[in-house]
């Protein structure tokens, strides 16, 4: 995998408990999660993506461990060429003044990203996108001061072979 990180796609039962079960285990083998992200494909079952970074014989570990769950429906690592990979990102920045208001709406523009709260010395603003993406706009907006961040992870799929897309 390209920067280290690792993406493994899990297809598990949709019921309750599985998640616990997946991340404890990992815990229990002391495997470092970078990111976890969770999604209901149906009512029966459920995609989880986890992102690691670490080299190839803790992924293989990983892989090993989690085919041993009974609620395990498949597992595989995504290929980093063709998966599209997206994270969803809020930023509250501060913005004292009408200038930086209007420099911080402008940066978020570009980006691609929305505004989803004002207040009268902050803004909310909501990107998607890939990490580095995320990250870029961050580093964009740090001088006018970042007050709070949540980030939902990584979240993939990888692409049909047949098909190119875009990404």
């Amino acid at each position: 995998m390209t920067n280290g990180k690792n993406i493994i796609e899990v297809v598990t039962e949709h019921k309750p408990g599985v998640l616990f079960k997946v991340s404890n285990l990992l815990r229990r083998r002391n495997f470092n999660i970078e990111t976890l992200t969770v999604g209901v494909i149906d009512r029966k079952t459920a995609r989880i993506i986890i992102t690691l970074n670490d080299d190839g014989e803790v992924r293989e570990q990983v892989i090993k461990q989690l085919n041993n769950l009974v609620e395990v429906i498949n597992i595989r690592e995504l290929n980093p060429q063709n998966t599209v990979k997206r994270e969803l990102a809020l930023i509250k920045i501060k913005v004292e003044d009408r200038i930086s208001r209007s420099d911080v709406i402008h940066c978020i523009e570009v980006f691609r990203g929305q505004v989803v709260d004002v207040s009268r010395k902050s803004l909310i603003a909501q990107i998607t996108g890939t990490p580095d993406k995320i990250n870029a706009f961050i580093e964009l907006v740090k001088p006018y001061g970042v007050k709070e961040i949540a980030r939902t992870g990584i979240t993939a799929l990888e692409r049909d072979k047949k098909e190119g897309g875009t990404s």
